[in-house]
């Protein structure tokens, strides 16, 4: 049995498509079996909502009269610094962005109020923002100051463009120091008081797809609240990282690079982040649809939390020393049930991603597609894969000499 996706999408034309969620197909393949399941599904849904720190957005606000030459001045936006260095009217705002006077760690552990994902999140809930810029002046760029105010449904392009999203499996955050620590997993307690994971295991959308065989570049998929595309692998893309015999990374493995248009968005699916004592962060909704072409594709998107497996990892030494030891493997069933044993100890766990907007996202989407609005797409080119030879490399440092 096989199918291709523009059969899939004339079904889902013709209102006769069989659209269930990652969850779902979960009962369905234990009851009917992987082949009637493959046979009686056709598009399964998948959804993640979880800080993502490689994102941000970039528009164009117009031109000003007289004309001012953004690129090479200073912009901020809500006194948050924009990246201007394209051309006269566009910017680039990313989610860690921060004011200037912000006091960071000065203070330890920064409190991190207000930055670019902030931004972000007001711009698409549709609040006025406030532009400040500073330029050199040219002949045919002549202001040198502006300050205005912006806001989405006036700007000629508004489109989010985040360069990696949705990670395939990660590290599982500990603590083995002496005293508290704050990281970009948040706060972990000393001498392994707590555990924290950031993925939505079984709802995941690329642990849903391990091998990359439907996601690629030019996949349609939920993003933001609207309709966005992978435009590319994400940075740190990683295939090749050990695997279980079902083909599940056990570490960081796959990354999405995806865009969309602002302006269909809404600030429930992007909500800027404060993590203490490490910054600005923008947390994403994403909801991947997988085609279930063949059978192989119900194994993979049948993949339970118990099957699903990560690496605990000592944020106090090992992380920030790019050492690869981990303390244990453990599965999202057992960090999901609150308690893992590691090290003879009990320690509580806690999820910076949600799985209750991950299972909305999952529905929204299944919805979508049962009302005929969302057609899959297939990919131009596919992500990638094991085999490509393509791995995550460290920084080579080379000292300069002065």
């Amino acid at each position: 049995m096989a199918k291709t996706i523009g059969e899939i999408n004339e079904k889902i034309k013709a209102g006769k498509a069989v659209v269930v969620t990652a969850e779902e197909i979960i009962g369905i393949a234990r009851q009917d079996g992987m082949k009637a399941a493959a046979e009686k599904v056709d598009v399964v849904t998948t959804g993640t909502f979880a800080p993502m720190c490689s994102s941000g957005a970039y528009f164009n606000i117009g031109h000003a009269k007289p004309r001012i030459k953004l690129g090479g001045g200073r912009v901020y936006l809500n006194d948050v610094l924009a990246y201007a260095a394209f051309a006269a009217a566009d910017l680039f705002i990313g989610a860690n962005a921060l004011p200037d006077d912000d006091p960071r760690n000065r203070v330890h552990p920064g409190e991190f109020n207000y930055g670019g994902g902030h931004v972000i999140e007001e711009l698409v809930a549709g609040k006025d923002i406030r532009l400040s810029a500073m330029a050199y002046g040219t002949d045919c760029y002549p202001r040198k100051r502006l300050e205005t105010w912006i806001n989405i449904k006036d700007l000629n392009e508004a489109v989010l463009f985040n360069i990696r999203n949705a990670y395939q499996n990660y590290n599982i955050a500990a603590n083995l120091s002496g005293k508290t620590i704050y990281t970009y997993m948040g706060v972990l307690k000393a001498n392994l008081g707590n555990i924290n994971y950031c993925s939505a295991g079984q709802l995941s959308p690329l642990l849903n797809d391990p091998c990359y065989k439907t996601i690629g570049i030019g996949t349609r998929i939920f993003l933001g609240g609207g309709v966005g595309y992978v435009a590319w692998q994400g940075t740190q893309h990683n295939p090749d990282v050990p695997r279980t015999e079902g083909s599940v990374p056990t570490r960081g493995a796959g990354t999405l690079a995806v865009i969309g248009d602002l302006k269909q968005m809404t600030a429930r699916w992007l909500v800027g982040t404060s993590m203490l004592g490490y910054g600005c962060t923008l947390s994403v909704g994403i909801g991947v649809p997988i085609p279930i072409l063949s059978e192989e594709m119900v194994r993979y998107t049948a993949v339970t939390d118990e099957e699903i497996f990560g690496a605990v990892v000592d944020y106090s030494e090992a992380y920030p020393n790019l050492k690869p030891d981990i303390i244990a493997e453990v599965s999202y069933a057992q960090l999901k049930s609150g308690l893992v044993t590691v090290q003879g100890k009990e320690v509580p766990t806690a999820s910076l991603s949600s799985y209750s907007r991950a299972v909305e996202i999952a529905n929204d989407l299944k919805q979508w597609i049962l009302n005929g609005q969302f057609l899959l797409t297939s990919p131009v080119s596919p992500l990638p894969g094991v085999e490509s030879g393509i791995t995550f490399k460290p920084l080579k440092e080379r000292p300069i000499n002065d």
